[in-house]
């Protein structure tokens, strides 16, 4: 039983360690059931405390309600509406540039 007894010890103190880390570097919006400061209150509670945010605490990577996933630029509709814009602007700008040097090519009617 004296052997066990820093070998656990030292579990306790890791799993301590483990879930403030875990804690600290969790983004706000994953963070579940209450506030990361009432979190870092309930972590105190002897070995319960990290147990409880290891289970409750947050969300799992397989779930991610809120958030939203980055889209590459061309299946993105917005960008894909941007860039027929952009075209349209250019079309129509070559074509106001052609008139205008088309009536510079004219000569006076005077």
């Amino acid at each position: 039983m004296a052997r066990l007894l820093p070998i656990l010890a030292l579990v306790v103190i890791g799993l301590y360690v483990f879930a403030y880390v875990d804690l600290a570097l969790t983004d706000r919006t994953r963070v579940r059931a209450l506030p990361k400061p009432v979190w870092i209150l309930v972590i105190l509670l002897p070995v319960v405390g990290a147990l409880l945010w290891i289970i409750l605490g947050k969300q799992r990577g397989g779930s991610r309600g809120g958030e939203s996933r980055t889209i590459a630029p061309d299946d993105d509709p917005s960008f894909l509406a941007n860039l027929r814009r952009d075209e349209e602007q250019d079309e129509r700008i070559r074509r106001l540039e052609q008139e205008l040097a088309d009536l510079d090519d004219d000569p006076p009617k005077d």
